[in-house]
């Protein structure tokens, strides 16, 4: 009898837990502040808008935005005078044809930009253009004073990051610009070096997000981060090609589809104030494909492409 009063006793409190966190779930602010960014972007252009323009490039930057993009992503490396580039690789091979990096050599011997580039999110299409110079972080924030961004830090360099921190307080950009890194120990120095700043979740970050989501306690949870960015699955191994050899293989993809591109998990976080751009989407059926799970914004090579969508399909009235 005691055994059988136990079970049901386990029971019940395992009901209760489930109907708490499913009502919670749908009804965060009950026990969480909103958070309140200064920016609601849907179109953000991925290293500028690399399958248009080179990318990266001051002439890339500037097309995104007279085509209506709302917020620019790059990436930065240090050179070796100590000026803050705007690059996606630290090693030039694969954009200048140049095998050195960045960091062994002065700002003004970078080399130039390939004629051609091929669009890593777009494999076997290729972007070209007239400016073919490696931009100074500086010059754009000059450029695009109003500008958001999201900043890519892929290097664990104090002296980077204190570099990009600086800049960003001399321009004024705390609450404009994202910190971004996929490593937790990188973000753990950026937000230090610059608690005001937005941040996205790291990798550890996000897998610990699906943990709290699938087994209920999400909703309970307080969350520092400002920006979920994640790949849209879909696009793997048909216009990206990835280097992991797990993600070559369909059935990984197949599960990571299913575990992360959740509509309920995309809602709450929503309601939280928080913002899902998906990437990187270079065809309307990719575009639509994000948007429909819940994404805020879509991340894209092509932002013309992306401008055009939105104008053809509007998104409805948003509270926020």
């Amino acid at each position: 009898m005691e055994a059988v009063s136990g079970i049901l006793l386990f029971l019940i409190a395992v009901g209760v837990y489930v109907a708490c966190s499913l009502y919670l779930l749908r009804n965060p602010l009950i026990i969480h502040r909103r958070k309140r960014l200064e920016f609601y972007c849907r179109h953000i252009s991925h290293r500028g808008g690399c399958g248009e323009k080179i990318e990266n490039t001051i002439e890339a930057f500037t097309h995104a935005v007279d085509v209506g993009t709302e917020m620019l992503e790059m990436d930065c490396h240090l050179t070796l005078d100590g000026y803050v580039v705007v690059s996606h690789d630290e090693n030039l091979l694969r954009q200048s044809g140049y095998d050195n990096t960045i960091s062994s050599l002065r700002f003004q011997d970078l080399p130039l930009y390939e004629e051609k580039l091929e669009v890593t999110f777009y494999v076997g299409h290729y972007s070209s253009g007239k400016d073919r110079r490696f931009a100074l972080l500086e010059d754009v924030f000059q450029k695009f004073p109003n500008m958001p961004m999201v900043l890519e830090i892929k290097e664990n360099n104090d002296l980077l990051i204190k570099k990009v921190s600086f800049l960003i307080k001399k321009y004024g950009r705390d609450g404009i610009t994202v910190w971004a890194s996929e490593k937790s120990d990188i973000m753990v120095k950026c937000q230090k070096e610059n608690p005001r700043m937005p941040y996205m979740f790291t990798m550890r970050r996000g897998i610990l997000l699906l943990l709290l989501f699938y087994t209920g306690l999400l909703p309970f949870v307080s969350l520092g981060e400002s920006l979920l960015m994640f790949y849209l699955p879909r696009i793997i191994n048909r216009t990206y090609i990835p280097e992991e050899a797990i993600l070559k293989k369909s059935f990984a993809v197949y599960l990571l589809q299913k575990l992360t591109m959740r509509k309920w998990l995309f809602e709450h976080l929503i309601k939280r104030g928080l913002q899902v751009q998906l990437f990187v989407c270079n065809e309307e059926s990719d575009m639509a494909a994000a948007f429909s799970i819940g994404a805020t914004g879509v991340m894209t090579d092509y932002p013309t492409l992306l401008s055009n969508y939105i104008e053809k399909h509007p998104p409805p009235p948003t509270v926020y």
